[in-house]
């Protein structure tokens, strides 16, 4: 049935419009009675708990970054059964981001190319949304991804870093830094092992007990992934997530014409599939066993998070194919995924 409205209604719609309502239905999924009946319809099994980073996740299986930026939606997405929620991409100062359009979708492809450009309403806000959140149960396991105000020079990242880090660590079961974007100028400079390592290191000082981990771009080459993983080891790091958008644009079937008018910015979704399995294999292999490896990019189906399991990782998150395959995809892999 979603299949249906999505082809005949919400593909009309402007992405990011769309994207609103729908998040604004996942709203109300988040508040009683409503939560109870979409609990009922999509808790993951007991035995699908995970334990990592010092937490337990209902389920492997959770939502990635960008799509809740200002942790507005965390109840209702808990409540669709997703195992954990990773609200942000959150600055320290409040901002815009790109000017629109910055969202397109490749239907073909089961794709999304997007140039948001760190929309939010800073750390603050998403501070007291989290303190609020942080009084209510159940309690969603909540992950807070942390990026660079733009109006920021890169020299001066670190300590915006650290003053989104000391706001938001407390409030946060792990944080995530976002040195991957390819939607801020100069931030994926940021991920050269040299300028990398001190920003972490202040990161982990103002993050104190919260776990860190860093997130990494897919189009960075092996040798350079392989330094990254080792070095996060080396700091003390909780763990990686392994990977960001691309700025390829490789492989695609949707007419050339379409991608080319969409411009810039990160691709995401099923085009990923292969090149974030070749990821998963290079940062598992230069990490301990019990090092925390979240798997992100090309992920739709059940088959697809049992893979990544099955390649070492701890944990998964999707995001694009929530606009093709609606409210019930995390049940559908929930109810998918081996026992």
């Amino acid at each position: 049935m979603y299949s249906l409205l999505f082809r005949h209604v919400l593909a009309r719609f402007d992405p990011e419009f769309a994207h609103h309502a729908a998040m604004a239905v996942i709203r109300v999924l988040g508040v009683r009675p409503f939560s109870w009946a979409a609990r009922a319809l999509t808790a993951p099994r007991p035995e699908q708990q995970v334990h990592a980073l010092g937490l337990v996740f209902p389920s492997p299986f959770g939502v990635a970054a960008g799509f809740d930026k200002n942790a507005v939606g965390v109840r209702g997405l808990d409540a669709l059964g997703f195992g954990h929620i990773e609200v942000g991409t959150v600055t320290a100062i409040a901002q815009d981001g790109n000017p629109r359009p910055r969202l397109f979708r490749l239907i073909p492809d089961r794709a999304v190319i997007n140039r948001m450009g760190f929309n939010n309403a800073g750390a603050d806000a998403a501070a007291r949304r989290l303190e609020a959140l942080r009084r209510r149960a159940p309690r969603a396991v909540i992950g807070v991804n942390i990026g660079k105000s733009r109006v920021v020079a890169v020299e001066d990242a670190v300590g915006d870093y650290v003053v989104s880090a000391t706001r938001l660590a407390p409030l946060a079961d792990y944080l995530a830094v976002n040195v991957s974007s390819p939607n801020t100028p100069g931030l994926r400079g940021l991920q050269a092992v040299e300028t990398l390592a001190p920003l972490l290191r202040a990161v982990k000082q103002a993050a104190g007990d919260t776990p860190l981990l860093v997130k990494i771009a897919p189009d960075l080459p092996d040798d350079e992934i392989d330094a990254i993983a080792r070095m996060a080891v080396a700091e003390g790091l909780a763990g990686i997530i392994a990977h960001n958008t691309t700025i390829s644009r490789d492989g695609l079937i949707t007419d050339p014409a379409v991608v080319e008018a969409a411009g810039a910015g990160g691709l995401s979704g099923a085009p990923l599939k292969a090149r974030s399995l070749e990821v998963l294999a290079v940062v598992r292999a230069a990490v301990p066993d019990d090092f925390c490896v979240i798997a992100v990019g090309g992920v739709e189906t059940a088959e697809d998070v049992q893979r990544r399991l099955d390649a070492g990782a701890t944990l998964v998150q999707g995001y694009t194919a929530f606009l093709y395959r609606g409210p019930l995809w995390a049940r559908q892999i929930n109810r998918g995924l081996r026992r």
